[in-house]
């Protein structure tokens, strides 16, 4: 098949006016020129005119579990309380009910333009009977709050069930709710598995009260749960998590931060920047601007973390503080609050910056010969491409593995 297109955005290179994309099977054989493409390679011509045609979106943090939830939560007066109303939501959901809300949350993200998920569940039980649509990640979160006793116990049986669904990786979820018994089982595993990380971090005001202070919402809630709180008192969460990590030598010398994505860190002090410049720590990043904007979380520090290296995406977060799968729209938000950040660069951070992040910079992200062939196209006048494509709303033209659905 030879797909022709006004534009091709291939994140490769420079823009291709009247460009085409050669595709055998599910992989891209050839891109250029469309006149150059039909002269080097036979085929169906597939002509979506007056568009642009670019790589497949890529999400790079995600909850399906909580697609039914949406406007099912209002936003609260501070983070425990979402807390407190999350549970109270998912305490009236039943496994099947997952099974239907993970479901409707793939066919949402492919028909925004997603090809591609990083999606965290809390249910790896219910995997084996998903089969999805687009390229997933799974990633087992994993609580032990109540149990730290059972650390091992509650990652080894959720390995059982997440890695029957192909590309898997790990997730404790919190520093807050995963002990560091925990996060060190994720690590062996990981290094063992050769698969990726991720947490949530830094995310709320109330984290950072509860680990440099012991004080503050989250903290008493925890705390009245039965949460061991000696670790509160002395470090900010960066610090904590840098800590964690680096408690055991064989660990920090086998395995390095590119192999996690850690979700928020909204919440850094200066010296915090200090750690991670004397450091040169580095892992990727993943920002949710409408989840963000939906909790009024302190503002994302994206020039100072850009301004260290940092490897920086885009995600949705959950239905239950977003309103839509949309990467399109996290686009327009990150833009509206970041006018000065060029729209190539907010555009990376849906195609190439993910796909680094899950070790696919070869294969996803970008047009070029040997990716798989996931594409999009959206309409466009060519005058200034990639703007138009951040402000498109409709639902794209979607081919995923070679295939249009």
């Amino acid at each position: 098949m030879i797909v022709r297109a006004r534009t091709v955005v291939t994140m490769d290179g420079p823009l291709i006016e009247n460009g085409a994309v050669a595709v055998s099977e599910s992989q891209i054989v050839d891109v250029g020129k469309f006149d150059e493409i039909k002269k080097r390679n036979a085929g169906e011509i597939v002509d979506l005119g007056e568009q642009a045609l670019l790589p497949g979106l890529i999400n790079a943090h995600c909850h399906l579990d909580y697609t039914c939830l949406r406007v099912k939560i209002p936003p609260q007066k501070t983070f425990t309380d979402w807390i407190r109303a999350i549970n109270a939501e998912k305490a009236k959901l039943s496994p099947k009910d997952y099974l239907a809300s993970i479901n409707e949350g793939f066919a949402e993200v492919r028909r925004f333009g997603t090809t591609t998920i990083a999606n965290l569940t809390a249910f790896p039980d219910l995997v084996q009977h998903i089969t999805s649509p687009i390229r997933r990640w799974w990633f087992a979160e994993l609580i032990d709050v109540r149990a730290p006793e059972h650390a091992s116990e509650i990652v080894d049986l959720a390995i059982e069930s997440v890695n029957s669904g192909g590309n898997w990786g790990l997730a404790p979820h919190a520093l807050f709710t995963a002990s560091k018994d925990l996060y060190r089982r994720c690590e062996q595993i990981a290094r063992r598995a050769n698969v990726l990380l991720t947490t949530h971090l830094a995310e709320s005001r109330e984290e950072m009260e509860m680990f440099h202070d012991a004080s503050g919402p989250l903290y008493e809630f925890l705390k009245g749960i039965g949460r061991p709180m000696d670790d509160c008192g002395n470090e900010t969460p960066l610090e904590h998590f840098l800590r964690v990590r680096d408690s055991s030598t064989t660990l920090r010398s086998a395995r390095n931060d590119n192999d996690w994505l850690v979700a928020h860190l909204n919440e850094l002090t200066e010296s915090d920047f200090e750690l991670l410049e004397r450091s040169k720590r580095q892992f990727h990043v993943v920002h949710s601007p409408r989840s963000h904007d939906y909790f009024k979380h302190s503002q994302f520090p994206f020039k100072r973390l850009h301004s260290l290296g940092f490897n920086i995406c885009l995600g949705t977060d959950s239905l239950a503080s977003n309103e839509s799968l949309s990467l399109f729209a996290e686009m327009r938000a990150f833009q509206k609050e970041y006018p000065s950040v060029s729209a190539e660069e907010i555009l990376e951070m849906v195609t190439v910056n993910p796909a680094r992040a899950l070790w696919q910079q070869n294969a996803l992200g970008k047009i070029c010969r040997g990716a798989h062939a996931d594409l999009l196209a959206v309409p466009c006048n060519a005058v200034e491409t990639v703007e138009e494509i951040i402000a498109f709303t409709g639902d794209p033209w979607v081919m995923i593995a070679g295939e249009v659905p």
